[in-house]
Parts: structure tokens; C-alpha cells; sequence
């Protein structure tokens, strides 16, 4: 029995509007989408429907965690992408979905994070495996966030849930380790 492969340099959006839609990405070897049975397990975590959230997708990639979003009802997702080619196919599968909610930003996560003053939600943070990223940006997200707000972190290491958040979740597929936080109150 061969065993079926998902077309390369795509990913199928799971659920909400866009469901099934495939979500098109160049071929960069930094990029790794999230794996559609940790992206459902997410999604269950956060409550299948995003309506009216507002999120940031820091390190956005392929899209399928932003894109999942706004499928599934978010009003508002910030990509951040610091790979120009990577960035313009994000604004492409924005067009093609028609996604008036996406807002894809050319530039470096955690420069971003240190400058703009918005709040966020849901926040998703899958940076390269192969950095230290995941836990400096969750180090800078604090007063990023709204009340009740969560970040999902997917890593290769465990991320520590130090200092300003307590993890609600977390688990392991494969290599992938993926966490969801929220701000600890005093």
C-alpha cells in the first residue's frame, strides 16, 4: 500500500469556511507547516470558533495557522514574515481566499513585536525549529496580549512557561512539541 503525500508546498486549511481549501507556500526549507492532527488538536484546545478575535501569527510561513484562524471566524490575523518570496505568497493566498482580514507584514518577528503597541487575542508562534526564537518572542508578549488572551508555541524544545505565563496545554507529535499559555495573574 503507497502511502498518500500531501501535494508539495501546499496545505489544506481543516476547518471553518475555508475548509479543504489548499493554502499555497514556496518551496524554503525553513518552512514547515503544522501538522493537520496538531493544528485540529489546537483549534479544539481554543474552542473550534475564533469569532471576532483578533491574532498575531509571528513567524507565519505557510500561513496555515493564520489562514486556519480566519477561516474559522478571527476578524483580524497579522502575519509577520521575515522571508520576502514567503511574504508575497501569503499576500497571494490572502487574495486567492479571499481573506480581508489578513495583514501580512514584511519584516522580523521580534523587531515587530518591540515596536508595534497592538493587542492580540490568540497569538501563534511556530518560529524555525533550529532557534531560540519561540522563547524570546514569548518573553516579549505580555503587553501584546488581551485579557484572556493565549499563545500556542510549537517547538522542537520545550518552551518555559516562565515569569508572566502558566501553560494551559501541552503536548508532542512526532518531533513537534506544542504548548498553549496565558498570562498568569497576580
Amino acid at each position: 500500500m503507497t502511502a498518500v503525500r500531501r501535494p508539495a508546498n501546499r496545505v489544506r486549511i481543516i476547518g471553518g469556511t475555508w475548509r479543504s481549501r489548499l493554502v499555497k507556500f514556496p518551496p524554503t526549507l525553513e518552512l514547515r507547516p503544522t501538522p493537520d492532527r496538531v493544528r485540529e488538536t489546537l483549534f479544539n484546545w481554543l474552542g473550534q470558533r475564533l469569532d471576532g478575535c483578533a491574532c498575531l501569527d509571528l513567524f507565519a510561513g505557510s500561513g496555515a495557522l493564520g489562514f486556519e484562524a480566519l477561516s474559522r471566524g478571527a476578524a483580524r490575523v497579522v502575519m509577520v514574515e521575515r522571508d520576502r518570496e514567503v511574504a508575497q505568497a501569503l499576500r497571494a493566498s490572502a487574495r486567492e481566499l479571499g481573506a480581508t482580514g489578513a495583514h501580512i507584514v514584511h519584516g522580523d518577528g521580534l523587531a515587530w513585536l518591540r515596536t508595534n503597541t497592538e493587542r492580540f487575542d490568540v497569538v501563534f508562534l511556530d518560529p524555525p525549529f533550529a532557534s531560540d526564537l519561540a522563547q524570546r518572542a514569548l518573553d516579549l508578549l505580555a503587553p501584546h496580549m488581551a485579557a484572556g488572551g493565549r499563545v500556542y508555541v510549537e517547538s522542537a524544545e520545550p518552551v518555559a512557561a516562565a515569569g508572566a505565563w502558566r501553560a494551559l496545554r501541552e503536548d508532542r507529535a512526532g518531533t513537534v512539541r506544542y504548548a498553549l499559555f496565558e498570562l498568569a495573574t497576580p
